[in-house]
C-alpha cells in the first residue's frame, strides 16, 4: 500500500517519477486565466486564518468571495449555509468543513487541499474533525507571521511567473498600475479582457452597464451597436496598454447569426426601447460585438479565450440572496460545434482569426473542438497551434477530466504543443492545482513510455513535458 501524498503521488511508473521530478516540478508557473484579486496582490494581504482564505464569505458590501468548490461540497454535506457563506465563528466554519473532506474520497477537493496543507504549511497529515483544531492553529500562526504566506510571498513560494487577472473593461486598472510601478513584485501581474456585460444584450443590467461603459470612454451614453465595439476597442487599447494580452469570454453557448452592423444597430436600439428580443436577434447582436471584438484581439495580438457550455444561477433562489458565483452553476450539455466551425471560419475568410484558447463545460466536445481547432491552424506567423483547446476546466478540473482531455488533443492534434494548466481560481493557495496538473501529464505520458507506445527519447520527452508545463504559454502568450 502505497503512503497517502508521498513524494510520487499520482506518478505510477518509473518514467512518470522522472518526468515530474526531472523536468516539470522545479518549472516557473503561467496562470495566464484566475480570478484573484490585483488589489490584494499589491496591499500583500496576510489571512488571519485558513477559512478566510479557503472559504471566504459575505464581504461588507453584501456580495459574496471564495471558493465555491468548497462551498458545494458543503452544502451536499448538510452544512447549514451560516457555515459556509453567513456570519458563524470561522473556526466552526473550517470545522464543517473539515468534516465534509473526510468523506469526500475520490473529489479532487481532497487531492487540492492536502497538497495545499503540505506545500505552504508542511502539514502532511489528512485533515479530520479530530485534528482540525490543531491545523488551525498551526495554519493560523503561519499565515499571521510567516513571511512566505502574505499573498505576494505565497506567489513566489509557488514559482509563479504570470498573473492574468480577469478584469472588466470598465476597469481603471489602478491596482495594475500600482503594481507595475512597485520595483518590489517581481513577478508579472497583467489584466486580461472580459467584456461580458457588453456582449450579453439580454442580461437585466444591460443597458446600465452600457451607460457606464460610455462614461469610461468618455461619452454620456452610447446609442448603437457599432459605439458599443467602438468604445470596448478604445478599452481593448486601454488594456494593451496595462500589459493585457489576453481575453475572456464566459458564454453559455457560441452564437453565429451573422448580421450587417446596421442591422445589429437597429436590434441594439430596439432593445433600448424597453421591446423584447427574438432569441435571433439577441444573437445577431452578440455575434456581432464578438465578431469585432476578435478583429480588433487580431488586431493587436491577444489571445482570445472562449468558455462556454455552462448554465449559471440554476438556483433562482440563492441567486437572489447570494448573486452570481456563489456554487449553483452547472454543465450544460453543449451543441455548439457549428457555430464555433462558422464563427472561426467567418475571422479566417479575411485573416483576422486570433489565437483563440477554447475550453467547454461539456467532455463531449473535447473531441468535436480537437477537429474544429485542426481546421484553422495554418498561418503565416509561424505560431504552433494557433488554435487550442483549452486545458478541463472548471467542473472537468480532475484527474479524469484532464487525461481525457489530453487523450483527446493527442489523438486529433499536437499535444507537445498544448498551453498547459491555469487555475481559474479565487484563491492565492490554487496554486498547487499547476502541481497537480504535471503530475497527471507526466504520468499520462510516462505510462505511453513505458508502454511502448512513444521512445524513451530524453531530448524529445523533456521539450515536451517542458513545453506542456511552461513554455509553450511563455510564448504564446508572450511572455518571454
Amino acid at each position: 500500500m502505497k503512503q497517502f501524498l508521498n513524494n510520487d503521488f499520482m506518478l505510477q511508473n518509473d518514467t512518470a517519477k522522472h518526468l515530474f521530478h526531472d523536468y516539470a516540478e522545479a518549472l516557473p508557473l503561467i496562470d495566464y486565466h484566475c480570478h484573484i484579486s490585483p488589489k490584494e496582490i499589491y496591499e500583500d494581504r496576510r489571512y488571519n486564518n485558513i477559512a478566510e482564505v479557503w472559504l471566504g464569505g459575505q464581504n461588507p458590501d453584501g456580495s459574496y468571495a471564495g471558493d465555491h468548490y468548497k462551498w458545494r461540497i458543503m452544502r451536499s454535506n448538510g452544512v447549514p449555509e451560516e457555515l459556509i457563506t453567513g456570519s458563524a465563528d470561522p473556526f466552526e466554519k473550517f470545522k464543517a468543513f473539515a468534516e465534509t473532506l473526510e468523506v469526500s474520497i475520490g473529489n479532487p477537493m481532497y487531492h487540492w487541499c492536502h497538497l495545499e496543507l503540505k506545500k505552504y504549511f508542511g502539514i502532511d497529515m489528512p485533515l479530520t474533525v479530530s485534528n482540525c483544531k490543531e491545523i488551525w492553529d498551526k495554519t493560523a500562526d503561519m499565515l499571521q507571521n510567516d513571511p512566505e504566506l502574505s499573498v505576494r510571498g505565497i506567489i513566489r513560494k509557488s514559482n509563479v511567473e504570470f498573473i492574468g487577472t480577469t478584469d472588466d473593461p470598465i476597469d481603471d486598472l489602478s491596482w495594475h498600475e500600482k503594481i507595475a510601478a512597485d520595483p518590489s513584485v517581481d513577478f508579472m501581474v497583467c489584466p486580461s479582457f472580459r467584456p461580458d456585460k457588453a456582449v450579453n444584450i439580454r442580461k437585466e443590467g444591460f443597458f446600465d452597464y452600457i451607460k457606464k461603459l460610455a462614461e469610461t470612454v468618455g461619452k454620456d451614453d452610447l446609442d448603437s451597436c457599432k459605439e458599443v465595439c467602438d468604445a470596448l476597442a478604445k478599452r481593448v487599447d486601454y488594456f494593451k496598454a496595462h500589459g493585457a494580452r489576453a481575453t475572456d469570454h464566459g458564454l453559455d453557448y457560441i452564437p453565429f447569426c451573422p448580421c450587417t452592423m446596421e442591422e445589429a444597430d437597429a436590434i441594439f436600439k430596439k432593445a433600448k426601447s424597453g421591446a423584447a428580443l427574438t432569441d435571433k436577434e439577441s444573437d445577431s447582436y452578440q455575434t456581432a460585438v464578438l465578431l469585432n471584438l476578435a478583429r480588433k484581439y487580431k488586431k493587436e495580438d491577444f489571445v482570445m479565450e472562449l468558455h462556454y457550455s455552462c448554465i449559471r444561477n440554476s438556483n433562482e433562489r440563492m441567486f437572489k440572496l447570494q448573486g452570481p458565483d456563489t456554487g449553483y452553476d452547472i454543465i450544460k450539455k453543449s451543441s455548439c460545434d457549428k457555430e464555433l466551425s462558422m464563427f472561426l471560419s467567418e475571422l479566417d475568410k479575411t485573416d483576422e482569426l486570433p489565437k483563440t484558447i477554447i475550453f467547454s463545460l461539456d467532455h463531449n466536445d473535447f473531441n468535436p473542438i480537437g477537429t474544429c481547432i485542426g481546421s484553422f491552424q495554418g498561418n503565416n506567423e509561424g505560431i504552433k497551434s494557433r488554435i487550442q483547446m483549452g486545458a478541463a476546466w472548471w467542473f472537468l478540473d480532475n484527474r479524469d477530466g484532464m487525461e481525457e482531455q489530453m487523450r483527446s488533443l493527442a489523438n486529433l492534434g499536437i499535444l507537445g504543443n498544448f498551453v498547459g494548466m491555469l487555475t481559474d481560481s479565487r484563491s492565492f493557495l490554487s496554486y498547487t492545482r499547476h502541481e497537480y496538473f504535471r503530475r497527471i501529464m507526466c504520468n499520462l505520458i510516462g505510462t505511453w513510455v513505458e508502454n511502448g507506445e512513444y521512445p524513451a527519447d530524453e531530448a524529445a520527452l523533456k521539450k515536451i513535458v517542458e513545453g506542456i508545463s511552461c513554455r509553450n504559454a511563455e510564448s504564446y502568450f508572450n511572455i518571454c
